[in-house]
């Protein structure tokens, strides 16, 4: 790779020779202008045939000064700019390594006092940090209670901010988010979960909101422990129940809630055992109805008194087969579901007024109509799916503004006996029973969004009843539910504690603080932003040649600190031979990659596992142009935007010799270890960026957008692949 040229250097090395032209020039002129024609002739014939001796002397003279000027620059100049450079490193880092001596006696002076403050500070350093861990072990010993806490918890806990950025997650959390990867054998499905990762890559976001909706609710009415649950799938196909609880941003009631703690339960394997039993009950009906039938018969033919004992015993044989066949049935079915414990759809109690209030404000966002509650009973509580009851309600009312052009509706809550009845009624334009009952299997759309879910699903999970019913005196028209009431004495009861093992090994609190708002990245703050540091090993340095990917590694930086655990390690299938030359670089072999998955499968796992963040590299031109070659055949496009430790180094430190990744590693005091591992790589890599952001910082370069343009900037930026 070309280094950049120091133009001063240079011109340090030129210089002199041009000063000594432009004097014997000078001095040539002058000479030529004072003698008479005669002395020029003789002068001339006398140099003529030196020429070329005098020609060579003059070489040599300005190659000598042009070397003395190269050696006094590095010695007078670049020496002390160097010296002044690994100085801010020092400065700005913990390194604690010796300067080189290099330059002058006065440098080389310089770079002594230098190296006894980098020992008296790092003195005094040691003394401050023993005294803050000192300070720090109460913290401590509340982490470690924090600790234990985690440790009884059998269900996976996920802790996030109001961004839905994932703050704390425990080591059951981890092996479920895992579990839930669409491609959990590559890396280890990590690309699900991290710290600042958000928690909607998982969860629909509406459904997280709604549940937050309903404990803000309750905060209102005083409960001074409110809770929701609701139960969604996941896009790898699985069922979660999640129990939400809030996380308030002090220790008063009142405080504002600052995030929300989510406890998680994998019940797909229950929801297919429920309907498993429900299809063998389905089956016991359906089977036993013929057999039942043929009882019936027989015993009524034994009833009459003219019968012979041929047909009686007939008939008694009868009896006997379809009640043995009855038995048969049951006990099968008995046996099938005495193995499996019954779930149901988890539904909340909550009050039918804050129901009844949710939906207005629901329908009147949603449709250009008005909407009054009208007659609701105040003091009902029902128990309730709230999000999905909610969703059929806008659903229905959107239906009835778009197609039907009503404009007022009203919403009615009463008791009927054991349950409540929820109304959705207009005025006006009639509706015709079968459109109705049309409406009832139709899936739910709400703006853009279609549910998996139609109205009839949402009142099957409530146990409940839907019908359309027309009041003609009144002129008017309803949709009613029938809602099941909550129990007496259920509100508000907090959840049993669950028992387990786990540990809170993951968590950063700090990032309570970090805003999402939507703003330009590049008018973010580097210390904010979150960053993939990656790294490929390739079979070759050609990628336009048909050299491939056969390993990529990947770490995190999230709130300015590097995340160790959260990591992206693959190998791929190049499907290609590995040159032998290139093997002990990388130390992968053939039959390491072989049965491995290719780039196609590996490339959207790294891509999901790097979304919502910036792309950090070494040299990153490299990486990127295998990633680029790739977006055909893959369909995977990276659109973040890259910063390249190479470039942001030759910014920082143009007087240095080398900018590769060992150099740099090593003045900013990076061990290095596992080099040329992808995974290895990228952890040196992210080292070196967090030391790298401090470094910018002072020459005030703090938005992404003005690291990027600097790194443009750079002469090694010109470099393609």
């Amino acid at each position: 790779m070309t280094m950049k040229i120091d133009r001063r250097e240079l011109l340090a090395t030129l210089a002199p020779g041009l000063v000594l032209a432009l004097v014997v020039l000078g001095m040539a002129a002058l000479l030529r202008a004072t003698l008479e024609p005669a002395e020029r002739a003789t002068l001339a014939a006398l140099l003529e045939p030196r020429a070329a001796l005098l020609l060579l002397v003059g070489l040599l003279l300005a190659g000598g000064l042009g070397a003395l000027g190269r050696g006094a620059y590095r010695h007078w100049v670049a020496a002390p700019a160097r010296l002044a450079e690994e100085a801010r490193v020092l400065a700005a880092t913990d390194a604690q390594r010796a300067l080189a001596p290099q330059g002058s006696t006065e440098n080389r002076a310089l770079g002594a006092v230098i190296d006894d403050l980098v020992r008296q500070r790092g003195a005094l350093r040691d003394d401050v940090q023993a005294r803050v861990q000192e300070a720090s072990r109460e913290i401590e010993q509340q982490r470690q209670r924090l600790a234990a806490l985690m440790a009884e918890l059998t269900q996976s806990v996920v802790v996030c901010n109001l961004d839905g950025r994932i703050l704390l997650y425990n080591h059951r959390a981890l092996l479920q988010f895992r579990a839930l990867s669409s491609a959990p054998a590559l890396a280890g499905g990590g690309e699900l979960i991290g710290l600042g990762r958000s928690i909607y890559a998982v969860f629909d976001r509406r459904l997280v909101e709604h549940a937050l909706q309903s404990i803000r609710q309750r905060r209102q009415r005083g409960d001074a422990h409110p809770s929701a649950q609701f139960v969604t799938g996941t896009p790898a196909g699985q069922l979660l129940r999640a129990q939400m609880a809030p996380v308030r941003a002090g220790d008063e009631e009142d405080a504002e809630v600052a995030g929300f703690v989510l406890m998680l339960e994998d019940i797909t394997q229950q929801s297919a055992e429920a309907a498993q039993r429900d299809r063998l009950l389905q089956d016991l009906i359906e089977g036993s109805r013929a057999g039942l039938g043929n009882l019936l018969a027989a015993l009524e033919m034994l009833e009459f008194p003219d019968v012979d004992e041929p047909t009686r015993e007939r008939f008694q044989a009868v009896i006997r087969s379809e009640a043995r066949a009855l038995s048969v049935r049951v006990r099968d079915v008995a046996s099938q579901t005495a193995q499996t414990i019954k779930t149901r759809w988890p539904l909340e109690d909550m009050l039918g007024a804050d129901l009844v209030a949710a939906a207005l404000r629901a329908i009147e966002t949603q449709h250009a109509c008005r909407v009054v509650g009208d007659e609701v009973d105040a003091a009902l509580w029902l128990q309730l799916d709230s999000y999905s009851l909610l969703q059929a309600l806008v659903f229905l009312a959107g239906r009835l503004v778009e197609d039907h052009g009503v404009r007022l509706l009203r919403l009615r809550l009463a008791r009927a006996g054991q349950r409540a009845q929820l109304d959705l009624v207009w005025s006006g334009p009639a509706m015709s029973t079968e459109t109705a009952v049309g409406l009832e299997t139709e899936p739910i759309r709400v703006g853009s969004d279609t549910l998996a879910l139609t109205v009839r699903d949402v009142v099957e999970r409530h146990d409940g009843a839907f019908w359309f019913e027309r009041v003609r005196v009144r002129h008017e028209a309803f949709f009613r539910f029938l809602l099941p009431l909550a129990e007496a004495g259920e509100r508000f009861e907090p959840a049993p504690g669950p028992r387990g093992e786990s540990r809170p090994e993951f968590y950063d609190f700090d990032l309570f603080r970090v805003s999402e708002q939507a703003r330009e990245l590049s008018d973010r703050r580097l210390a904010d932003l979150a960053f993939t540091v990656f790294d490929t090993e390739t079979t070759g340095l050609e990628p336009s040649a048909g050299d491939e990917i056969i390993q990529i590694g990947a770490t995190r930086i999230v709130g300015g600190k590097l995340r160790r655990h959260e990591c992206f390690e693959q190998l791929v299938d190049p499907r290609r031979e590995i040159p032998a030359a290139s093997i002990p670089i990388h130390g992968i072999r053939p039959e390491m990659v072989a049965g491995q998955p290719g780039i196609e499968l590996v490339l959207p796992a790294f891509h999901a596992f790097a979304r919502d963040t910036v792309l950090v590299a070494h040299n990153a031109a490299f990486d990127m142009r295998f990633l680029q070659l790739k977006e055909a055949s893959t369909g995977v496009v990276f659109e973040q935007p890259v910063l390249d430790t190479l470039l942001l180094s030759a910014v920082l430190h143009p007087q240095q010799e080398s900018h590769r990744l060992e150099a740099i590693a090593e003045r900013l005091g990076v061990t290095v270890l596992g080099r040329h591992t992808a995974l290895g790589d990228a952890m040196v890599t992210a080292e070196v960026f967090v030391r790298l952001v401090p470094l910018l910082a002072e020459r005030g370069i703090v938005t992404l957008g003005q690291a990027l343009e600097a790194a443009q900037q750079s002469y090694l930026a010109r470099v393609r692949y």
